[in-house]
């Protein structure tokens, strides 16, 4: 006699991550009789692997009933690594359905989360990318843990029901009981107390810099003794930058939820961040990587600030690392995995002394000309030639430090740099480009025309002063920046000249 085979099959939608967006996943159970066994395929990791032993454990804890039957479970689309542990609700749900226990989910319907084996759920990576991916998807309900749901629900165009249990949930899709849908947070900067500019006594000009490159975007090194405030004014610089767009908080919160740094407390990312990694970061630390790929230091200060304090002391290939992503605003990750491609528009501010022991030109340096060369050597051409802005931050005098007298606050540069990107932000309406540092060859062509003062100004420093054409461009750029400060519709030849002094002081020339 041949047993009757009994087959069910459940479809439930869910999401992934990949690099910092989602995709959709479509979780498969298939239930059937045979000797018991519960695979799952579909290009999983270990994480997901484990999902088996947290979907049994959550059932059982809460009274439901799996059957003792082989049991497939497929994450399509089938070539696609999925890693994490965001597929346990969704598998867990699939089998209810898939044995009657409750009714399939409608295709308007979307789960993910990680299951206790209490049957609690726990929060997950990549809220905001899978609920913006749920959005596009045409998903109308979106069903995630309770502590991400706050983060999920700054997706316009679906409700997200926040979930604390898998019990409470079935309930809600019985219809026996109801969750109330999360209330989504509004898109708004959230005022953060930054260090002020009126602490900093003296150092004028490196202000002046600091503001020329927050106004444009631009990247600056600092070069100076110990003690000379370079680290102080740096951490100083996001309380000049203007406030974050709506746009801007969506990408950076995207980052950090996708890096697994969101969370209930802090649900969306609404301020300009600081990213100083130590110099004995790794090349994959700050680039991103791992076997599944996250985030690096270079695209958690997208759209915010990347300080690297002590310049020459990071490994070569660190440095290296940057050199794509600051010509290209974005950083291209290749692993076994896959390949990623993560935001990385940041402003570089650097900071470092003369030399090594910091005291160059001082009679208390003892540093060789051999090895003050070789410790300028450790930053390559091509690097410094993507640095906008080169500073010197000397020795303060004893006059500066025992002054009474209030600093500039950083209120008042802020209101100034305000004003330049405000001018920005018309002169580049209707394009790509936000900021004068972003400026492509054709917008150079077309914003930044010169006269014949400025022509022969610059013609004489590109000669003296042995100027690449990246050199230039960056010049040109700089120059804008600081006509817009001055309220200039046109650049002088004084707002060429103060940009090409950015460019002519070199730590190197005297390593001879």
């Amino acid at each position: 006699m041949i047993n009757e085979v009994i087959a069910m099959l459940a479809r439930i939608r869910s999401f992934g991550v990949k690099g910092i967006g989602g995709y959709e996943v479509t979780v498969e159970c298939y239930v059937t009789n045979g000797l018991p066994s519960f695979d799952v395929v579909g290009l999983p990791d270990a994480a997901v692997k484990e999902a088996r032993e947290r979907v049994r454990a959550a059932a059982k804890s809460n009274g439901f009933h799996l059957p003792a039957s082989r049991i497939t479970v497929n994450l399509a689309p089938a070539d696609t690594k999925k890693a994490g542990t965001v597929y346990d609700l969704p598998i867990f749900l699939g089998l209810l359905a898939a044995q009657g226990s409750i009714s399939q989910p409608g295709p308007d319907k979307a789960f993910f989360g990680e299951l206790s084996l209490g049957g609690e759920l726990r929060p997950v990576s990549g809220a905001l990318p899978m609920a913006l991916e749920a959005v596009r998807c045409g998903v109308k309900e979106l069903f995630v843990p309770a502590d991400n749901a706050d983060e999920a629900a700054y997706a316009d165009g679906v409700s997200v029901y926040p979930v604390g249990n898998v019990a409470e949930l079935v309930a809600h899709l019985r219809g026996e009981r109801s969750i109330a849908p999360a209330v989504p947070g509004e898109l708004e900067h959230i005022e953060h107390t930054y260090p002020d500019f009126a602490d900093v006594k003296g150092q004028d000009n490196v202000k002046r810099a600091m503001e020329i490159a927050a106004a444009g975007g631009h990247n600056i090194l600092l070069v100076g003794p110990p003690g000379a405030g370079k680290s102080m004014m740096s951490k100083r610089l996001p309380g000049i930058l203007p406030d974050m767009t709506k746009e801007e908080m969506l990408e950076c919160t995207e980052i950090y939820s996708v890096a697994g740094l969101t969370g209930k407390r802090n649900p969306i990312i609404s301020t300009r961040q600081f990213r100083s990694p130590h110099h004995t970061v790794s090349a994959a630390a700050m680039a991103g990587g791992g076997t599944t790929p996250r985030p690096g230091e270079i695209s958690l200060a997208h759209n915010s600030v990347l300080f690297l304090d002590e310049l020459p002391e990071f490994r070569k290939d660190v440095l290296e690392v940057l050199r794509q992503p600051l010509e290209d605003g974005e950083v291209t990750v290749s692993r076994v995995a896959g390949s990623v491609t993560y935001p990385a528009n940041f402003m570089l501010v650097c900071a470092m002394n003369p030399c090594k022991c910091g005291w160059y030109g001082h009679s208390r340096c003892k540093c060789t000309p051999n090895e003050v060369r070789a410790y300028h050597n450790r930053i390559s051409g091509p690097l410094l030639d993507r640095i906008d802005i080169i500073v010197e931050a000397p020795a303060l005098e004893y006059e500066e430090l025992k002054s009474r007298t209030p600093s500039e606050s950083s209120a008042e540069i802020k209101k100034r740099v305000n004003a330049a990107r405000g001018a920005q932000q018309k002169r580049f309406a209707g394009t790509e480009i936000h900021k004068n540092a972003d400026m492509d060859t054709k917008a150079l062509n077309r914003f930044c025309a010169l006269d014949a003062d400025c022509e022969a100004l610059m013609h004489r420093a590109f000669d003296s002063m042995g100027l690449t054409a990246r050199s230039y461009d960056r010049i040109l750029r700089v120059a804008r920046t600081i006509a817009d400060l001055d309220g200039s519709e046109c650049i002088g030849a004084a707002h060429i000249a103060e940009a090409i002094q950015y460019r002519s002081f070199d730590f190197r020339e005297n390593d001879a």
